[in-house]
């Protein structure tokens, strides 16, 4: 497979243009929403864009500065008061670890977080674009970081609004939400809404503007920290590489569903990670996969990495050349195309018909929600896979306890039904019915106790459906072949694996399981728990006087 492939080179120089040109509004927008300013968002999109593209392993996809990367990296720049040398310290790390993440194969388990919980944050992470951008619409700056002091200024910014920047901020919201489709294929709407809202701003004076945006390559800046700030500048390192590697992970899914293809998980958390490190040595903000960017590159004709390169270098040449008109830019056109950003980050596909689904998914999807907002997205995505985990666990446990504990066991064979018959519950048959979970382990022995009757002088334990087993799982059974030896039955071991033999025997949980009773198959068990109980009758009836002893 070649680094570089240039079968497609057409439709990557299309799709690498356009999307070059639908990320410029949105790279402006971040980098004033994040702190650092317009450039920086510009710049953010140069570096990780094309670094993330030419080590990344997902072909067509586009990377730059994301709503919710955006939200985190406001925070940081915040709350380590916008000093350059702390925050893209922070950045630098972030890219590190997620260079690490990929050499150490992490991707697969990032992946894993349940959806619920991506919906949650992604929706939250919404809500505070959309919070944070209601006071920019009236012509305000809203005081401190985060979404409390942002919406605590909208009812001042809405008592004494600059008339100006919300006319402007008004129409640049019209634009963006009633651009017609056909059109976005030649004009993206953001970019429309942007040269429309500029341009009505030199009509209607009085309008906050961006102001001087630096020209030519950005400084170098060197990643500092002190003992003071390691922890902090540490924690928003792994939130900011967390976030990102879910971000990019999710659009590449995007990308493969689009383009009939499967990504490489590790691979694109590397070039993410690069991307990232050297974003964070220029004084550009953050980025990961963007949907949006990646979406218009595959319907645009982008194939391969090219594609993703090239619209770095349509944004390079713009900062190059246009600096000095984006500079007249209003906060309003840029607050209108983050609400628009905002609203797409939210699920709303999904809150439509989540009354349709399960409860409780909906419910963890609103708490995550919540904790997005209102306290911070480590707190909220945590809590969420937590709480989704032993959901899942406790409907597996449930589960297998409904199978283990079934008043009729599975039955495979009329020869297996004849011995049961036969039996005439004598013998009791126990079918695990698959892995043993930690959640279903701590009740098997109370099921097995509801099951046996007191005329029951044999239990078989079926494992032919158990590949592994944990520590939960080996101690319920030694507690359920120990109770068995305490009541004088026999316990009968059939199916089991040498991998789960070997962890019953490495715990020494097997120390009252018998030797002498274990068969490869049910069947064998079977016959010989009912001739045993044969011999047992008959030696009964010997010592009764019913019948002759055999010679």
């Amino acid at each position: 497979m070649k680094f570089i492939d240039t079968s497609n080179m057409r439709g990557d120089i299309y799709g690498g243009l356009t999307a070059g040109i639908v990320a410029l509004p949105l790279a402006l927008a971040f980098g004033e929403a994040s702190g650092a300013g317009p450039i920086a968002g510009l710049w953010g999109a140069i570096f990780v864009g094309f670094f993330a593209s030419l080590f990344g392993g997902t072909g067509a996809q586009v990377s730059g500065p994301t709503g919710p990367m955006v939200v985190v990296f406001a925070g940081v720049f915040a709350s380590l008061s916008g000093d350059p040398a702390l925050v893209f310290a922070a950045v630098v790390l972030a890219g590190l670890l997620q260079v690490l993440f990929g050499v150490f194969k992490l991707g697969q388990y990032i992946r894993l977080v349940p959806y619920p919980v991506i919906s949650g944050f992604m929706s939250g992470i919404g809500c505070i674009i959309i919070a944070l951008q209601f006071a920019r619409l009236f012509g305000h700056e809203p005081e401190g970081g985060g979404t409390i002091p942002a919406l605590t200024a909208v009812p001042a910014a809405v008592m004494d609004p600059n008339f100006a920047a919300l006319s402007i901020g008004l129409v640049t919201l019209v634009v963006i939400f009633t651009w017609p489709k056909n059109w976005g294929k030649f004009v993206p709407g953001a970019l429309a809404a942007l040269v429309i809202g500029t341009l009505l701003s030199l009509v209607l004076k009085g309008a906050p503007v961006l102001g001087d945006i630096p020209t030519g390559l950005p400084s170098f800046v060197v990643p500092a920290f002190t003992q003071d700030t390691f922890v902090i500048v540490l924690e928003a390192a792994v939130i900011l590489a967390v976030l990102g590697a879910i971000d990019s992970l999710l659009t590449s899914l995007v990308a493969d569903n689009m383009t009939r293809t499967r990504h490489n998980s590790d691979r694109e958390l590397i070039g993410q990670g690069i991307g990232n490190t050297v974003a964070g040595l220029f004084g550009a903000i953050p980025g990961a996969g963007a949907t949006m960017r990646t979406v218009v590159n595959i319907r645009t004709g982008g194939e391969t990495k090219i594609s993703g390169m090239l619209h770095s270098f349509v944004l390079l040449a713009i900062v190059i050349s246009l600096a000095p008109i984006a500079s007249q830019i209003p906060h309003a056109v840029l607050a209108g195309i983050l609400v628009k950003v905002g609203y797409d980050i939210i699920d709303v596909s999904y809150l439509k018909r989540a009354h349709k689904g399960p409860r409780w998914d909906l419910v963890l999807m609103g708490l995550v929600l919540g904790l997005t907002v209102f306290v911070d997205l480590i707190t909220a995505v945590a809590v969420g896979v937590v709480l989704a985990s032993l959901a899942f666990v406790k409907e597996m446990a449930d589960d297998q306890l409904a199978s283990f504990g079934a008043p009729a066991p599975r039955v495979t064979t009329p020869e297996e039904r004849k011995l049961l018959d036969e039996a005439k519950g004598r013998v009791t048959l126990f079918d695990f019915g698959g892995p043993l979970s930690f959640g279903a382990a701590a009740d098997l022995g109370h099921h097995v106790r509801e099951r046996v009757k007191d005329k029951a002088s044999a239990i078989i334990l079926d494992f032919s459906r158990v590949p592994f087993i944990d520590v939960s799982a080996a101690m319920a059974v030694e507690t359920i072949a120990c109770d068995a030896r305490q009541a004088g039955k026999v316990v009968y071991i059939t199916g089991m694996s040498a991998k789960v033999s070997e962890v019953l025997a490495g715990l020494g949980a097997d120390h009252c399981l018998p030797t002498d009773t274990s068969y490869d198959t049910r069947l064998e068990a079977l016959n010989e728990a009912v001739a045993a109980i044969r011999r047992e009758e008959e030696n009964k009836m010997v010592s009764d006087g019913l019948i002759q002893p055999a010679v």
